[in-house]
């Protein structure tokens, strides 16, 4: 069978693209782990302060921006990537447990890879990584109990949703799992021997190598599936294949990590390990986060933003420990077009089209920090991603919004003395002040806005991912954020979770919506390797979905993280858009 490698020049020509946008945060200065005494170092402990825990260990579960750095700690996938500040670089797809790169056949639908040597299982007795261990992390995926978001993402392989399909979804339980997991095969994934994994796409798909970057394709050993995944016992038994394991997990307080005794450093090429031990610690405000970051008493941030107000201040005085860092995290104004408030006029395309108006976008920027850190969002992609259209199908000028506009639209749909909910996370202070903010623009339109505020750790989780609050009318505008789920080419990882429905809801698809129109574009995106033709695409596939809004885009904000000096080498983790714990020093 003939064999090609992954062109390198469609990676670096899609890359290039997707990095029109972003900025480079400023780079420590390196210290180097053995000068400073590496493990004989008595404090060589990072420690991390955030406000809330995500409560997810296992690979399979994880969702959010913020836990990719714990998986990039406790886990490894076939593809990674380089920690670096060079977003030319950063977002370049790396061999993790293979040995290179796939090559791929020549139809696009094969790729082979080659397993490291001494990549080891931190379980009671060391042992090799296999191509088998890798396939039943793929297989683990789609397990019934705690799916992996990403799951739709994997099903181009051959079988691969057959084989979902056979999991007991009904009497779902950890025996089942396990037995289907070892004794039920899929089609498009073969072990022929302990080091050679095989998958078989049923479709070339531009961006597969990409998704095996996520935590959630981690290899799984065959002794973690005797417990519920992402289950307290699960956690208590953790077997790494990262260079870190879990020491200690106690819940929205504090996750301890300590060495893995099973890792190899020369079979992990971009995790060098320079601390001994990272120390999360939950429940500060972002404040109070911040404050000890600045004073030293915690050396990095876990899952937020600094505050706007003393980003202003750092920036002012030139503080090397900030970094902004444009990693397209887009906000949106959800509607719901599941619920009967208002007689259901929100699953009116008119009315959808109407609300565009309403918003001042550039003083949601203002609130942020400036343009320096953020900037409107016209579309589904923000600027930093490929197929980020220009096209604005609702302009205002200076994005300041036209609530007249708003208004006569309304109006001439037959809509008057509207009233809408609107769902926040109200312990992010930013956030809180952004919904006040929505509900004044929305009254100068003539809406009225009722605030319903939600703790941040239940918003999404217990609020946004539950259908029924959609349908039973407990919200009908939600300000809600999304990042791409890989770095790099990464228009499906936008589009895909948010914005397809084929007839299996997805957890940040809250409204079930489906255009078939893009639907048909992002196909179409998906089985070509020409970057212009995938490119305009995905413009395409933008502007769809636009002209028929599920949303209303608001603006797309850069990463803005800080560090104490006690840090060294501090260098960007694309995945989790934070310095890369896994290569940071502390002194």
């Amino acid at each position: 069978m003939k064999t090609r490698l992954i062109p390198a020049a469609f990676l670096a020509a899609a890359l290039s693209m997707s990095l029109a946008a972003c900025g480079q945060p400023t780079q420590s200065s390196p210290n180097n782990f053995a000068e400073s005494g590496g493990a004989g170092n008595s404090d060589n402990v990072l420690r991390i302060v955030g406000t809330e825990d995500h409560s997810q260990i296992d690979p399979v579960s994880y969702a959010l921006v913020a836990t990719d750095s714990i998986g990039r700690a406790i886990s490894r996938q076939l593809i990674s990537y380089e920690a670096s500040n060079d977003p030319a670089v950063n977002v370049v797809p790396q061999p993790d447990l293979a040995e290179a790169l796939p090559t791929i056949s020549e139809d696009g639908l094969t790729y082979t890879f080659k397993i490291r040597a001494n990549a080891m299982w931190d379980s009671a007795t060391p042992r090799a990584i296999t191509s088998k261990d890798i396939a039943n992390g793929l297989k683990k995926i789609c397990n019934p109990i705690q799916p992996a978001f990403s799951r739709d993402y994997f099903y181009s392989i051959k079988g691969f949703q057959d084989f979902c399909k056979g999991y007991d979804t009904e009497n779902a339980s950890v025996a089942d799992i396990k037995k289907h997991i070892l004794e039920d095969s899929v089609a498009g994934i073969e072990t022929p021997d302990d080091s050679t994994l095989i998958i078989t796409l049923t479709e070339p798909t531009a961006d597969f190598i990409y998704v095996l970057s996520l935590p959630n394709a981690a290899p799984v050993a065959e002794e973690a599936l005797d417990y519920e995944p992402n289950s307290p016992d699960y956690v208590a038994n953790y077997i790494s294949s990262g260079p870190y394991t879990v020491e200690e997990h106690a819940v929205d307080q504090h996750l301890y990590l300590k060495r893995s005794a099973g890792w190899v450093a020369e079979s992990d090429p971009i995790r060098k390990a320079n601390v001994d031990r990272i120390e999360l610690t939950y429940g500060a405000t972002s404040e109070a986060a911040m404050q000890q970051v600045q004073s030293g008493d915690a050396d990095m941030l876990y899952g937020m933003n600094v505050p706007p107000a003393t980003y202003t201040q750092l920036a002012a005085a030139g503080d090397e420990g900030l970094v902004a860092w444009s990693g397209s995290n887009t906000y949106f104004l959800w509607i719901n077009t599941l619920t009967d408030n208002n007689n259901g006029v929100l699953k009116q395309k008119e009315v959808r089209q109407a609300l565009q108006y309403a918003l001042n976008k550039a003083s949601y920027v203002q609130q942020l920090g400036g343009p320096d850190v953020a900037e409107p969002a016209i579309g589904i992609f923000g600027s930093g991603v490929v197929g980020y259209s220009p096209l604005d199908q609702y302009p205002t000028d200076g994005n300041k919004g036209d609530p007249e506009k708003t208004k006569s639209l309304l109006e001439a749909a037959g809509v008057t003395g509207l009233k809408l909910k609107l769902a926040y996370r109200s312990d992010n202070t930013s956030e809180s002040a952004i919904a006040q903010i929505i509900q004044q623009d929305f009254q100068a339109a003539g809406v009225e806005i009722e605030l319903v505020p939600k703790p941040g750790s239940d918003f999404y989780g217990n609020f946004m991912m539950v259908p029924e609050n959609a349908t039973g009318g407990e919200w009908d505008l939600a300000y809600c954020g999304w990042s791409p789920d890989w770095a790099g080419g990464a228009a499906r990882s936008v589009y895909q979770p948010q914005f397809t429905y084929t007839g299996e809801h997805q957890g940040y698809n809250y409204t079930d919506y489906q255009s078939e129109k893009a639907y048909d574009l992002m196909k179409q995106a998906q089985a070509t390797t020409d970057v212009a033709e995938s490119t305009k695409l995905w413009q395409q596939v933008n502007d769809a979905v636009m002209e028929d809004p599920p949303v209303i885009p608001m603006l797309s904000r850069k990463i803005t993280t800080y560090h104490s000096a006690r840090v060294g080498n501090f260098l960007m983790y694309a995945l989790g858009e934070q310095g890369d714990w896994t290569n940071v020093t502390v002194s």
